[in-house]
């Protein structure tokens, strides 16, 4: 396992501001053992959790040309028809993994092709649970179109902890199903919109593995 390039300043930061509050503790608290060795230790798993949150383990990345891939770990909290208002304007199978603190935060590519539409939009930071953080929250929006002309809608959302969207993703570009095409710090969710004759092969409360769990299969 290794780290991810977005952790590098937050946790040189983090690190940074814990080796001041220590100095700080030692100045003021140097006759007080044991001060100093919780602080130490409450230093060491905060700065412990914030590498955890950032680390990038091996994965064995899937290619699956006739489905989709989960963009990202986490729990299946949606699965449902719904219309969906930003792009396609009809009625979409919509599958939403929510990213809880303790999960990888890599976004990947569900499928590979073409990057047709692209938009980030400024919002709120409503729960990421919430059925209304799809089209309120911040987030970016992606439509990839495979091979066979089949489209597919992708959004990162930021939570409520949630308060930076990283994206590498621009139009026009050809992009790799499960290669990465983003990072969400702190607690998040993706929703993918699928066409309604989509094959679903996950169920609300599922745990899936971004890169590597199928998600879904298009009807041939």
């Amino acid at each position: 396992m290794t780290i991810h390039k977005e952790g590098t300043h937050t946790i040189s930061i983090a690190a940074s501001v814990l080796i001041f509050f220590n100095l700080a503790v030692y100045v003021f608290f140097c006759d007080c053992t044991l001060i100093l060795l919780i602080s130490v230790l409450i230093s060491l798993f905060l700065l412990f959790m914030v590498i955890f949150f950032f680390r990038k383990p091996k994965r064995i990345p899937v290619i699956n040309s006739s489905g989709v891939i989960a963009p990202a770990d986490g729990k299946v909290v949606v699965i449902e028809k719904t219309s969906e208002n930003e792009f396609f304007k009809d009625e979409r199978i919509q599958i939403s993994i929510f990213m809880s603190v303790w999960n990888v935060h890599i976004n990947f590519f569900p499928l590979g092709g073409t990057v047709n539409y692209f938009r980030y939009h400024e919002g709120k930071y409503l729960l990421a649970k919430n059925p209304k953080s799809s089209e309120e929250n911040e987030r970016t929006s992606v439509v990839i179109e495979n091979k066979k002309g089949i489209k597919v809608l992708y959004r990162q959302i930021a939570g409520t902890v949630a308060r930076r969207i990283v994206f590498y993703v621009r139009e026009g570009e050809e992009v790799v199903q499960s290669e990465e095409c983003g990072f969400i710090k702190f607690g998040s969710r993706v929703d993918i919109f699928l066409p309604p004759d989509t094959d679903i092969k996950v169920k609300i409360g599922d745990k899936v593995k971004g890169s590597e769990t199928v998600i879904a299969e298009f009807s041939e």
